[in-house]
């Protein structure tokens, strides 16, 4: 018979029963459960609300529970509906009727909102810690090709010069950025449901700063109807998931083109890649593929959550029971790409020769010529309109700026002198963009001394 089933007079249909069932997902939560019963019989005993003895009777009976489970002693049935009764039966079966008393001034709202939360907050720094670790492989490949020099794109067009340390500090920005995004959704949550009840807390003295606290909350919740239907720390946190996904979406996207023939910039090592059934010629880069299509299980995710939510009224609904599937299932997939992507990059080498040869293509010292003839005083604009004479040129005669005698240069402007060719080889045209955030080496070292202290800010936390 149901806990709940003093009210009804008929027993639930067996496909009620399969269809309200959580059990088969949220058994994982059932160390927080555990953990949140702990706090709330400890509370229970001091506030004198049940005997201190049956309090210590409980919490120890749960810790005995909770080695069970983690030694797989214990299996969960469906009869008991979702993780938090089938505890309480354990827990019942174990001890009698003072496990009955561990439900006072709680509810199963309260409940499995902490439970998540919970969950929720544990996971945040485990994917964290991923990060930090994907950032030391970007710091490493970075300070190895500081001057490794490649073309920069906008709209895959070759654009202008950078370094591949320079790309690698992009993307290092951009999960540096994911980082504190989890950070910020951590501060956010740091707050506990327990003791808001069904939604309007309890007659009964609980003290919800105790139990916040025996659970490492900052606080509890400021209101009880907000503690058990708020579900945005999950949403945020898949938010920030979702926006994770994509920067490693974009990355794998460049790891494709990269170790591409049509490229060739990079090579993947053998052990993240892979080969076809059919074509022995090919090095598949299958690790960035997957990555770019798992993108999509974390934005749906997201939507799902959203969508669950957008139509529920106060307090709590059946329909939440629908949060934690997509919540589990976008960890799962987090935590499956970060380590396996952070090996790949930690381990791809980069062709410097190919990178180089695709630079000296496309006209990509175009700006750098502009910017000379500026800076012997024509105005930028009307350097801009002769530059783009002389590129087309050269498409015509099938020269590069590089290669286009002194005395063609001269013949559009009296400006051009010897000294152009310098002003235009790769060398300068990267070295000289020393501003802060840019591709010249020391603007590059820069930006990976900030990034290690800010790695080491987080080890060290």
């Amino acid at each position: 018979m149901k806990l709940w089933a003093g009210r009804f007079q008929k027993e639930t249909d067996d496909k009620v029963n399969d269809f309200n069932s959580s059990i088969s997902f949220d058994a994982r939560l059932y160390k927080q459960d555990i953990t949140g019963s702990i706090a709330h019989a400890t509370m229970l005993g001091e506030q004198g609300i049940i005997a201190r003895e049956e309090a210590d009777k409980i919490v120890e009976t749960l810790k005995v529970l909770l080695t069970e489970i983690e030694d797989g002693k214990v299996e969960f049935t469906k009869d008991s509906e979702d993780i938090h009764m089938n505890m309480e039966v354990l827990l019942t079966e174990r001890i009698g009727a003072t496990g009955k008393r561990l439900h006072t001034a709680r509810s199963r709202n309260d409940q499995v909102a902490l439970d998540f939360r919970l969950f929720v907050k544990e996971e945040i720094p485990v994917i964290i810690g991923m990060l930090v670790d994907l950032e030391k492989a970007l710091i490493r490949q970075a300070e190895s090709t500081l001057d490794a020099i490649m073309p920069g794109y906008t709209h895959l067009q070759r654009a202008q010069p950078i370094t591949f340390a320079h790309a690698m500090m992009a993307y290092a920005n951009m999960f540096r950025r994911d980082i504190t995004r989890l950070e910020d959704c951590m501060e956010r949550m740091d707050e506990s449901p327990l003791g808001s009840g069904a939604l309007a807390t309890s007659t009964h003295p609980v003290d919800r700063f105790r139990t916040a606290e025996l659970l490492g909350f900052a606080k509890p919740m400021d209101n009880s109807l907000d503690g058990v239907s708020d579900r945005d720390f999950a949403i945020e946190f898949l938010s920030a998931c979702s926006i994770l996904m994509m920067h490693l979406s974009r990355f794998s996207e460049e790891i494709i083109l990269w170790c591409s023939w049509e490229f060739k910039f990079i090579e993947l090592d053998d052990a993240y890649a892979t080969g076809s059934s059919i074509m022995p010629q090919k090095k598949n880069p299958d690790v960035a593929e997957l990555v770019r299509g798992k993108t999509g299980r974390v934005y749906g995710s997201l939507i799902t959550l959203l969508t669950v939510m957008k139509g529920i009224p106060l307090a709590y609904n059946k329909d939440m029971q629908e949060d934690k599937e997509p919540v589990f299932d976008a960890i799962d997939t987090v935590e499956l790409c970060l380590p396996v992507f952070t090996a790949m990059i930690d381990t791809l080498t980069v062709n410097r020769a190919n990178m180089r040869k695709a630079a000296n293509g496309g006209f990509i010292s175009a700006t750098d010529c502009a910017d000379y003839l500026a800076k012997k005083g024509m105005p930028f604009r009307e350097a801009y309109g002769i530059v783009g004479k002389l590129v087309g040129h050269c498409v015509d005669t099938g020269h590069s700026l590089e290669t286009l005698p002194l005395e063609e240069y001269q013949k559009v402007s009296p400006y051009f002198q010897e000294d152009v060719f310098d002003a235009l080889s790769l060398e300068t045209c990267v070295g000289g963009r020393k501003v802060y955030g840019g591709p010249a080496p020391e603007a590059v070292l820069k930006q990976i001394e900030n990034l290690k202290a800010f790695v080491k800010e987080r080890e060290e936390a």
